[in-house]
């Protein structure tokens, strides 16, 4: 087995002694510097891959102090005011924002800024309002607003200090360090710091010929993070575009596209356009717009890289804006690999899934920094809970490498952390060398989640800010978590995907999400052709399985759309006079591994069976939480919500193979009897990984067949009894 290679492991000044025997120790063969750290001098000697950091928009103090024109911008939108008469009203745009990080831009506000009366929309004209004041101290006055409407001004402003490392600032206390200073970013639209950006990455190419590997941390437009007045995050969207804005950009949209922008179009309500509202074509033209922009940018960095026999790895964060992974223009960089933060199963397969790159890279929890790594930290368990999860999706999909991030000066005072991912590389080394390099074996059962943001936004719904905890997305984010670790060769769809043919390429179609957004499809759904498309799809065979409110946009007495084929309905208060008597069915084949209550999270509430035919297999409060429907030839499943778990991952598995009709199928392909514990099967090896997903000891019966995950060879039952998080390979023959 072999017990080096696959790894990265970042290192830090101070610690040359240290290093060689850590390496060899943990078969490391790659090493890493973290934004605030840098290589140590004996570096070069270590005789391995190294990795740096690079910033093309940031991290020259002194070009970005003599260039504030350049910059970048945020669109952001005061608070909402209401005016409480008919005399002028004075709205401080600033209140609640952060003023060390953002300032406005007063530069022409009257074509780039917009106050909005928000009780009717309108649009007040530049003529009925004015700005006083100025830094961060900036008024804008109404003066004849309409008595209790409610206004909000959206307004240009400039980041005065870069998002990701005003976080690592003052996360680290580096307050406190007189060699730390607050970064100011530079826009790449800039011509003087585009120039600036590709000369200083051939000076810093030419002077660090012992760098194998340029880390680019990202690139030039930052996700949307803003910072309240008390110093803490007041809006994040991992997908947001509403700081890749500025005047040059978009007089060259409009140039291209032959229309205006407005600040509307970037503010949208105070929304900004974040992944859970139905993208509108304008913002789907700008992201179009500055995909293509910033990948032929960034063709142009990586050809510099290869230039000096380098390679360019891009970090999937920070500032990644513009380089959509799964977008039409990112394999037209020459990207050599991808890196990403691994939090969950789902984000580990949105990095091992991206195309058209030659090796993908998974940096692992917990980050090496002082806010775990300190007395009472649990570094140990986030470890243990980091590695169970990404287990689950690299026995599906592998990382080509994986790696950790920050000081390891803190890492190496925790001794049993230390201890515990030397045992976690050996196991992701394994998966490599066992598996001969093949992917495991997935079920012919073809699956489908259908979104308006189909393969754009592959493995990235229901997120906020990466694989952070929500309240409103757990029970939905569970269902791509659960998936993520599940033999499926799993597809993304658009709606106008699927009118356009590709649900004929699909056996079972999955529609989740809360009504009204993005996932679920809001009013996408008033549209009879896209009705059309999916009940011939389950009425020819097909299977449709919607989880909390799938279809949901009220119209022509139905609120599930697709209730006919569902089986179930919610009920808003209109139709309450009808009486309905809901019987539980005790047995089902989807339920056959599910002892006692289903967790549906949040749920989704008031649900009920529209026919008598409806199965109804799970029911609280005289709600349906999870239902069985037959449609024509075809079949309908319902749950009402669907966290992550391990019974909850093996429920979703029964009801993919229900709602394909397969069930007949599933009971001899290597499932455990245990539902905490999983395998993914390598035939062409000849081997099996069986993973106890649990930190307890576990039991379980295997049955499966010598020849494979769906084969015909020989019916063998094996009992094996596992240690807590074990993995171990078993012979199929």
């Amino acid at each position: 087995m072999a017990t080096t290679g696959r790894v990265t492991l970042p290192i830090e000044q101070g610690m040359g002694d240290q290093l060689p025997g850590l390496l060899s120790r943990l078969g490391a063969d790659a090493v890493r510097n973290s934004d605030g750290t840098w290589l140590p001098e004996i570096t070069p000697q270590l005789g391995v891959k190294v990795y740096e950091t690079y910033f093309p928009a940031r991290g020259n103090q002194e070009f970005a102090l003599a260039h504030l024109d350049a910059r970048p911008r945020f669109y952001l939108m005061s608070e909402r005011v209401t005016a409480p008469s008919a005399e002028p009203l004075a709205i401080d745009i600033m209140k609640g924002y952060y003023t060390l990080q953002v300032e406005p831009d007063q530069g022409d506000y009257q074509r780039w800024w917009e106050v909005i009366d928000r009780t009717t929309g309108e649009v007040v004209p530049v003529e009925g309002w004015s700005v006083t004041g100025e830094g961060s101290d900036v008024t804008v006055t109404i003066a004849e607003p309409v008595a209790f409407h409610v206004y909000t001004v959206s307004f240009l402003s400039w980041q005065v200090w870069d998002s990701t490392q005003m976080y690592n600032y003052t996360t680290n206390n580096w307050e406190n360090d007189p060699t730390r200073v607050r970064e100011i970013g530079y826009d790449v639209r800039h011509p003087e710091a585009w120039e600036f950006m590709m000369s200083s990455l051939r000076t810093w190419c030419e002077e660090r010929p012992e760098v194998n590997v340029v880390r680019f941390t990202t690139f030039f437009y930052h996700f949307t993070l803003v910072f309240n007045d008390l110093g803490k995050e007041k809006y994040v969207d991992w997908f947001g575009y509403s700081a890749s804005v500025s005047p040059l950009a978009m007089d060259a949209f409009e140039a291209e596209y032959g229309y205006k922008l407005r600040a509307e179009d970037f503010i949208d309500e105070g929304y900004y356009n974040n992944s859970f509202r139905v993208p509108t074509k304008v913002f789907r033209d700008w992201i179009d717009f500055q995909s293509r922009f910033v990948c032929a940018r960034v063709k142009e960095l990586v050809d510099i890289v290869h230039e000096f026999d380098k390679e360019a790895l891009m970090f999937l964060g920070d500032t990644w804006m513009g380089t959509e992974p799964y977008g039409k223009y990112f394999a037209e960089t020459g990207m050599d690999g991808v890196v990403g933060s691994v939090g969950s199963a789902a984000t580990c397969r949105m990095i091992s899934d991206i195309p058209g790159v030659k090796y993908t890279e998974g940096r692992f929890l917990p980050y090496f920094f002082p806010d775990v790594f300190k007395p009472g930290g649990d570094p140990l368990g986030e470890a243990n809970e980091s590695w169970l999860q990404a287990r689950r999706a690299i026995s599906r999909k592998p990382l080509d490498r994986i790696g950790y991030g920050g000081y390891l000066s803190l890492a190496v005072q925790f001794p049993d952390f230390m201890a515990r991912i030397e045992q976690i590389a050996n196991e992701f080394r394994s998966i490599h060398e066992v598996g001969h390099g093949h992917l495991a074996e997935r079920s012919t059962i073809r699956v489908g989640v259908l979104n308006a943001w189909g393969e754009l936004r592959k493995w990235q719904t229901h997120m906020v800010a990466h694989a952070l905890w929500y309240k409103q997305i757990y029970s939905y984010l569970g269902v791509l978590e659960s998936l993520a670790g599940l033999p499926f060769d799993l597809q993304f769809v658009s709606f106008e995907d699927a009118i356009n043919g590709r649900l004929d390429d699909l056996d079972v179609v999955l529609n989740v999400g809360a009504a009204g957004t993005a996932f679920s499809g809001g009013d996408t759904w008033l549209d009879p052709e896209l009705q059309g498309v999916l009940r011939r799809f389950v009425g020819n065979g097909g299977g449709l399985i919607g989880i909390g409110e799938p279809t949901a946009v009220l119209k022509g007495g139905a609120y599930f759309q697709l209730s006919d084929v569902l089986g179930v309905d919610k009920e808003l208060g209109f139709s309450q006079s009808s009486d309905r008597y809901p019987v539980e069915t005790p047995e089902h084949f989807i339920t056959a591994d599910l002892k006692g209550a289903l967790d549906v999270g949040e749920g989704a509430g008031d649900i009920f069976a529209t026919t008598r035919d409806t199965a109804i297999l799970r029911l609280q409060n005289r709600s349906v939480e999870l239902a069985a429907n037959q449609a024509g030839e075809g079949r309908g499943v319902y749950i009402a919500g669907l966290p992550y778990s391990h019974d909850n991952a093996r429920l979703l598995h029964r009801a993919i193979y229900w709602a394909a009709d397969r069930e007949a199928d599933f009971d001899h392909q290597w499932i455990p009897s245990n539902p905490g514990v999983e395998v993914a099967v390598f035939e062409q090896a000849g081997k099996a990984l069986v993973m106890n997903n649990l930190t307890g000891a576990a039991s379980t019966t295997l049955t499966g067949r010598t020849s494979g995950l769906e084969g015909d060879g020989e019916l063998r039952e094996l009992q094996l009894d596992l240690e807590p998080m074990e993995s171990r390979w078993i012979d199929l023959a």
